[in-house]
């Protein structure tokens, strides 16, 4: 049976068989619309013309934002820090210095994926709990700081586990040598290296110096795999040399830890300025802190209460008025006053300590036995202006200008509103507050002939320049009175230095609580040595002694003398006084008699 072959292939063959082209067949041809070839045109046209505007606006307009874009996915900035500068005292003693650290951070998507056993590794190292390290990484931040300030070999170990996503950072921590005994001089920095508090506060500016910045490209691991540039070289920070000597510092430190103890008081305070300079060289509170571990620091051990917590100076201001009288030719040394034991002024009276008959004193006797009531007889005979002149001028409820943070300037009340039993009152030390730094620097007019110099926390190179208050026969003759203050029948014979004579004054003042006197002292002295031609000047207080005598020659004056003794031994200041043998009365005069 024959089949016969399919129509097409017949159809082929006949077109081919007449010599019809193959494209001209009849089974190839599409009958469309010629607008439909056209639109495809067009559109691919369009299409074409649009890459090329894409391109043209990728490449030329959007390029700084494309690539602004693209260096946020690789490129970073790295701060580069800068030294902090050391902190030293006058001789070259370190007091300050900054210990490279690291910071350990995370990039917390990275680190969750790390096995459990290496994180636990992790808080271990880190010195927190698991749960505690669990919470810091779960964020959704690209960023987060694990711990500052860790030290290097801590931070070796932490690298060694490998943990995708742990990163480190170049930080510095300040280390303070001498610790509790310099602490409220230096102060202290905070995690970013920041003074809060003593010099490192005041001299932030000058010792932080000014940080850097470097631009580098890091891949997905946060790995550096390019240095692109230095955008801003870092500056470190300049060395502070202080005024401090540290041997003094010491010295005075240890004597007021140990009257403190002693008296078992509720805090206490120290300054020794050299008379010569105003350089302060040394200054200790008690309680005190460890800079270097601040973990349980309390309000109490922060106060630098030398220079924040004012007092009534009591007995330690009557030179003051003594001097002002003197200056005035109101009195003489040998000028002398009938003095009771009380004295009505208005309807208030005041009186001394201690009961006594009526004395026929010398003002040199006043300023020697402390009278409160000669001392009230000498000031009612000047004007009130006159007197309040005399306090403002040697810094009394003046703003300190220490260079120091936090120094108050105490209170002196405007002389308009003075009564005359305030007058008589202030004459003596009550009604009026004071540092007991101010009280240091006043003393200066007393060391220096009648000349005031400002005081300084920083090594000075050249003499200051200082400013007359009173005559230099009056601060002479000033001075032998209070020479007398420390001789067996003063005030403050416990004040005495074997090889050196000594001047100053006792002070016993009650405390203001609630706006009331209450029973609770300040016992302070402020003195100099050698009386000859003094080098330093001394002033102690000591806040609520509650065991012994509560009075300033028992409590604060015994202070003096040992921190004097050391002191002008370690300066290598000759003895003045040929007097080996100290005679101290056990029932020596206290203040206001």
């Amino acid at each position: 049976m024959t089949r016969n072959p399919p129509r097409s292939s017949h159809a082929g063959r006949i077109a081919a068989g007449k010599g019809v082209p193959f494209s001209a067949s009849p089974m190839l041809k599409v009958k469309l619309p010629v607008w439909r070839s056209r639109v495809v045109l067009f559109a691919m046209f369009a299409a074409f013309l649009a890459l090329i505007v894409r391109a043209l606006w990728l490449q030329g307009i959007s390029t700084d934002f494309l690539q602004k874009q693209g260096a946020s996915r690789y490129a970073r900035t790295l701060e580069l820090p800068a030294t902090r500068g050391k902190i030293t005292d006058r001789n070259g003693q370190v007091l300050a210095s900054s210990v490279p650290v690291k910071a350990i951070w995370a990039i917390p998507e990275d680190v969750q994926a790390a096995p459990k056993e290496k994180l636990q590794a992790l808080a271990k190292l880190l010195d927190m709990s698991y749960a505690e390290l669990s919470k810091k990484l779960d964020s959704d931040r690209n960023f987060v700081y694990l711990k500052r300030q860790v030290e290097q070999d801590v931070s070796d170990q932490i690298i060694k586990l490998g943990i995708d996503g742990i990163e480190t950072r170049k930080e510095y921590k300040r280390f303070y040598p001498e610790g509790e005994v310099m602490a409220h001089v230096v102060g202290f920095t905070n995690v970013e290296d920041a003074g809060q508090d003593g010099m490192e506060l005041s001299q932030q500016k000058n010792l932080a110096g000014t940080t850097g910045s470097r631009r580098v490209i890091k891949d997905r691991l946060g790995r550096i795999v390019e240095d692109i540039e230095a955008v801003k070289e870092p500056h470190d920070g300049k060395d502070l040399v202080l005024s401090i000597d540290s041997k003094i510092q010491y010295i005075a430190f240890t004597q007021l830890k140990e009257a403190v103890a002693k008296s078992k008081a509720k805090a206490g305070g120290i300054v020794v300025v050299d008379a010569k300079t105003g350089e302060v060289l040394a200054l200790a509170n008690l309680p005190s802190y460890n800079p270097n571990d601040r973990s349980v620091l309390t309000g109490a051990q922060l106060r630098n209460r030398v220079m924040t917590d004012t007092f009534e100076p009591g007995s330690t201001l009557k030179p003051f008025t003594v001097a002002l009288a003197l200056d005035t030719n109101r009195v003489q040394a040998t000028t002398t006053f009938q003095v009771p034991d009380k004295m009505t002024i208005g309807t208030a009276t005041v009186g001394d300590s201690h009961p006594h008959p009526v004395w026929n004193m010398s003002v040199a006797q006043i300023i020697q036995k402390s009278s409160n009531i000669g001392t009230a007889k000498i000031a009612l005979q000047m004007p009130a202006e006159e007197m309040w002149e005399m306090f403002t001028t040697v810094g009394l409820g003046q703003q300190p200008k220490f260079g120091f943070p936090g120094a108050v300037a105490g209170r002196v009340r405007p002389f308009k509103s003075w009564r005359p039993i305030e007058q008589a009152t202030m004459s003596y030390g009550h009604g009026i507050s004071v540092s007991l730094i101010q009280m240091a620097h006043a003393y200066t007019i007393f060391a220096r002939n009648g000349d005031l110099i400002p005081l300084s926390f920083q090594k000075v190179n050249e003499p200051p320049v200082g400013q007359r208050v009173v005559s230099e026969k009056t601060a002479l003759t000033m001075r032998a009175m209070l020479e007398r203050v420390t001789a067996p029948g003063g005030t403050a014979p416990k004040a005495q230095v074997p090889g050196y004579r000594v001047g100053g004054k006792t002070g016993t003042a009650y405390k203001i609580e609630g706006g009331k006197y209450v029973k609770k002292y300040i016992a302070d002295f402020v003195g100099f040595a050698p009386a000859s031609d003094p080098r330093l000047i001394i002033a102690v207080m000591v806040d609520e002694p509650s065991v012994g005598s509560h009075f300033g020659g028992d409590v604060a004056a015994p202070v003096f003398a040992t921190v004097a003794a050391n002191a002008l031994r370690a300066l290598n200041v000759p003895p003045d006084s040929s007097v080996t043998d100290i005679i101290i009365p056990t029932d020596g005069p206290q203040e206001g008699l």
